[in-house]
């Protein structure tokens, strides 16, 4: 086109739509539904004539929506980012983009609408149906912009200081997902009866409705959500069936998704529970089962597809069964298992199995991991740059979930710079350093200076999902980024109690010599410990202790107390003195402590010079950290 301009869109609430959730599977549904939407704008600047220089296109998503893909695999995950600019005539049409993408999502929650709610008998149905109304049409943020500027910060930074996203007032009973929209029934005060018997009467029939809504330990139906919160909770199963018109004539179509999403709790056993069935005799196991299927019927885990566990050749259901039964204080609880006879049944088998199969505890803990790349805005504001930006961007996503596949992850979203995973505990660590190593490969012929920040929270099965996924973009953006100067990596230790560990490094002191150090220094002290923890518990926990004689006495002091070397050989011997270790010589328990003291070193970059700096002080966090990764969160 000889004319043009540059369209500049984005589409959000991002936030209160893919965090908020009770599931892993609402975690995933929402970033799904917000890039496919975000796919769907940029298919109808397409049609339009219009050219989307970046980020680049997902084909393969773009096909799946047209109805082109089938005879491959269809995306099981959001890959579109939701924002990006294009190329368009002086004819381009922007409403249409913005219509496209209200006419998708209505035709999205009227498949969920008709299949699940439009023939059940329920007082209030009129009152249900406003307020399904009123939610779908005024959820979504739209932004967007026409500029002669291909970075589009003036106009975009205009455009954004305009106020017009204003969801309307929610009265009545708030959603249980969705903070602050109001749920489906109806009831203006909180009722528990009405709100039963309107939950009650949905769950009941639709195609699993009753695995997709929560019930109490009676049967009875206890979860309630808004119209928004139904759709992420539901579409899955629906999905397959949206098949539109759209403004500019071409047809929008759904494919089949699976319904199945790891548990956090499925996650968290993920290890130990190949080890199990590695087993040369399944006896045991089968025993495990058998037990199982008398408290529960059902198989969540059928699609799951964590890769380690999909390789082991046994049977699929024995592979498939609810993760909560890995858990005895999650089966101890009356309200999730009425059934205590039978719970405690299972809790038996499941002693009996880990004794015959020296599998030990199970780890309570999983890892949730997002990954972005740092300053791309800056560098992307360099025309001559911006191509192999978008070249190499689209390498690093097409790869991303190959990667977390290996690593026995769930890829949540992977698009542009942007990656959200939930990992076993044991893989999060290698996981995030692959992703970082690839990423900086697609740009090591290119001029720009491109670099990945990681956080990665380790979390207690206990603690909500939607804290912790609120929570890792603040440890991401405030902690990897701003506080240690990006291209870092932070960690935070999730227990039910709160946070006890928080940790920070720059890429280059967590992995060295092609290995993540901590992984290094955990398995060091996992092979001395022998199974005695006393020792390692000992010299962990006096570590705080120690610190505070090596630390300077306040901010104004330049110089520790003691010096590397001395600080070294301090904790060497308390080492030694700590009991059993079958280390005999100083030189030994120095070349043991000296990684870790490292790691206990905060590094960062400085924001003026942008040279990294070690700090003065040393934080026991990261000997904590060590210590957490050893027992894998297991109680000692």
């Amino acid at each position: 086109m000889d004319n043009y301009d540059y369209f500049h869109f984005t589409l959000g609430p991002v936030q209160s739509f893919v965090a908020q959730a009770r599931r892993t599977r609402d975690f995933w549904a929402g970033s799904f539904i917000l890039s496919w939407l975000s796919a769907v704008a940029m298919r109808e600047v397409e049609a339009q004539g219009g050219e989307v220089i970046f980020p680049a296109v997902d084909k393969k998503f773009s096909g799946w929506l047209c109805g082109e893909g089938q005879g491959k695999e269809e995306p099981r995950q959001g890959s579109v980012p939701n924002c990006f600019k294009a190329k368009v005539g002086t004819e381009f049409k922007p409403e249409q983009v913005v219509e496209a993408v209200h006419h998708a999502w209505r035709a999205l929650a009227n498949e969920v609408y008709v299949s699940d709610l439009r023939l059940l008998q329920f007082p209030n149905k009129v009152k249900t149906e406003e307020i399904w109304k009123r939610q779908i049409e005024s959820f979504w943020d739209i932004t967007w912009g026409i500029d002669s500027d291909c970075s589009g910060n003036a106009v975009m930074k205009q455009r954004k200081s305009w106020r017009t996203y204003m969801p309307p007032p929610e009265p009545g009973v708030k959603c249980m997902m969705m903070d602050g929209w109001q749920e489906l029934s109806g009831v203006e005060s909180p009722n528990p009866e009405d709100l039963k018997e309107f939950w009650g009467s949905v769950r009941k029939e639709p195609k699993g409705m009753k695995s997709d809504l929560d019930a109490n330990s009676k049967g009875e139906a206890c979860e309630w959500l808004s119209a928004i919160a139904f759709v992420k909770r539901r579409f899955v199963r629906h999905f397959e069936n949206v098949n539109v018109e759209m403004p500019s004539g071409w047809k929008l179509k759904g494919w089949e998704l699976p319904a199945s999403v790891p548990s956090v709790t499925y996650m968290a056993a993920v290890h130990w529970l190949k080890k199990v069935l590695n087993g040369h005799d399944d006896e045991s196991y089968k025993r495990f089962y058998e037990a199982t299927t008398h408290l529960v019927e059902e198989h969540p885990e059928w699609d799951s597809n964590i890769d380690c566990i999909d390789k082991i050749r046994c049977k699929k259901k024995w592979k498939s069964i609810d993760g909560n039964l890995f858990f005895p204080t999650l089966l101890e609880n009356r309200n999730l298992y009425p059934n205590q006879t039978q719970a405690q049944a299972v809790i038996k088998a499941l002693s009996t199995l880990r004794k015959e199969k020296e599998a030990g505890a199970i780890s309570p803990f999983y890892a949730v991991l997002m990954m972005d790349g740092d300053s791309l805005g800056k560098q992307m504001r360099q025309v001559g740059l911006q191509q192999e930006i978008t070249d190499g961007l689209g390498r690093f996503t097409k790869e991303v979930p190959e990667i977390i596949k290996r690593n026995n992850g769930f890829l949540i979203y992977a698009g542009g710079d942007d990656v959200l995973a939930i990992l076993p505990l044991e893989d999060a660590l290698n996981c995030a350093a692959e992703l970082r190593d690839y990423y900086q490969l697609q740009f090591v012929k290119s001029k720009a200076t491109m670099t990945l920040s990681g956080a990665i929270e380790y979390v207690h099965i206990k603690v909500p999902l939607s804290k912790v996924l609120h929570d890792v973009h603040t440890l991401l953006d405030d902690i990897a980024k701003e506080a240690t100067g990006r291209d870092a990596l932070a960690i935070r230790v999730w227990k039910p109690g709160g946070v006890p560990v928080q940790w920070s490094q720059p890429w280059h002191v967590v992995v060295q010599d092609g290995a993540v150090v901590l992984n290094q220094l955990s398995e060091q002290f996992r092979q001395i410990d022998e199974g005695d923890h006393q020792f390692s518990n000992k010299f962990f926990y006096k570590i705080r202790e120690r610190f505070s004689l090596l630390n300077p006495g306040s901010e104004a002091e330049k110089a520790s107390v003691l010096d590397h070397d001395q600080a070294k050989k301090l904790l060497a011997m308390e080492y030694m003195n700590s009991g059993k270790s079958s280390v005999t010589s100083m030189l030994q328990a120095e070349n043991i402590v000296a990684p870790l003291l490292e790691q206990c070193r905060p590094v960062y970059r400085d924001k003026k010079s942008q040279k990294l700096k070690a700090s003065q002080y040393l934080l026991a966090d990261g000997a904590l950290l060590v210590r957490f990764l050893t027992h894998k969160g297991v109680a000692q």
